[in-house]
């Protein structure tokens, strides 16, 4: 197993849930780490949360993924505050819980734009740096609708599906350049991701799923995450028994159908 200490990580979507646990993990780890958000105060109080003698290796980045005009400059920034950067985790992104039929397209492509465009946006704008330096890691946080869709994600999913198939195509485009690619697909974890979840008129739902309520500790789900960049894995499911469901549709696709119908997903 490869260390991190010292190596550069870039992580969005730092401010809560997975983005904070991997913070947290990666600041042990002896890492340098730019932690990104569209939130400044929620990010200071991250760092805060870090022990004392890793802060100083810590920098806050703030941006907003639905900006895709700003992200070259932060990009930029990024790039000067350390000198370069190792790995970014895309991990920034809103969430869904909306039938189809009632979800305006404005919702729609709000979650496309944060969580699809921004993300490749910021990518794209780094990977120059990183072929210049001969070699980096990319990893993006997606999720288990990445690989099927559920009922009252269906936005959500489409984003998420879309960000397999960009990564995949550029893993296989970027090898020769010594650009590894990650794709960490987590299931249900304990987060607050649903509260912030988009209704289907854009409003946030502002509540727990019991799913997610119930769901893996986001501190071992950090780990996990952690452990399949430093060992440059290509595709990682994170759960309990719902990861079981991408095997499940490649092998009993009819049976998966009619069993995804009565999942309690909400």
């Amino acid at each position: 197993m490869r260390s991190l200490k010292n190596r550069v990580v870039w992580v969005t979507g730092a401010s809560s849930g997975i983005g904070e646990a991997l913070t947290y993990e990666l600041a042990k780890s002896g890492a340098r780490i730019i932690i990104s958000a569209r939130r400044k105060e929620e990010l200071e109080k991250v760092k805060g949360n870090c022990d004392a003698a890793s802060q100083p290796n810590i920098r806050i980045l703030p941006l907003d993924l639905a900006a895709a005009n700003t992200l070259k400059l932060s990009v930029q920034a990024a790039m000067q505050t350390f000198g370069h950067i190792d790995i970014l985790i895309n991990n920034g992104g809103v969430s869904q819980r909306s039938l189809a039929l009632d979800t305006s397209l404005e919702v729609d492509r709000k979650i496309m734009e944060v969580n699809y465009f921004g993300t490749i946006a910021l990518t794209k704008y780094l990977l120059p740096y990183m072929i210049n330096q001969k070699g980096g890691h990319i990893a993006v946080v997606t999720s288990l609708t990445g690989k099927f869709g559920t009922p009252y994600r269906s936005g959500y999913a489409a984003a998420k599906h879309a960000l397999h198939g960009f990564f995949e195509s550029l893993r296989a485009e970027l090898w020769k350049q010594n650009i590894k690619v990650t794709i960490l697909a987590p299931g249900f974890i304990q987060t607050t991701v649903s509260v912030s979840a988009l209704t289907g008129d854009g409003t946030p739902l502002n509540k727990m799923d019991d799913a997610q309520n119930n769901g893996m500790p986001v501190k071992k789900c950090a780990k996990q995450i952690i452990k399949a960049i430093v060992n440059q894995k290509e595709e990682v499911y994170i759960g309990g028994k719902e990861t079981l469901g991408v095997h499940f549709k490649r092998f009993f696709p009819g049976l998966f159908s009619k069993m995804i119908r009565k999942a309690k997903v909400r």
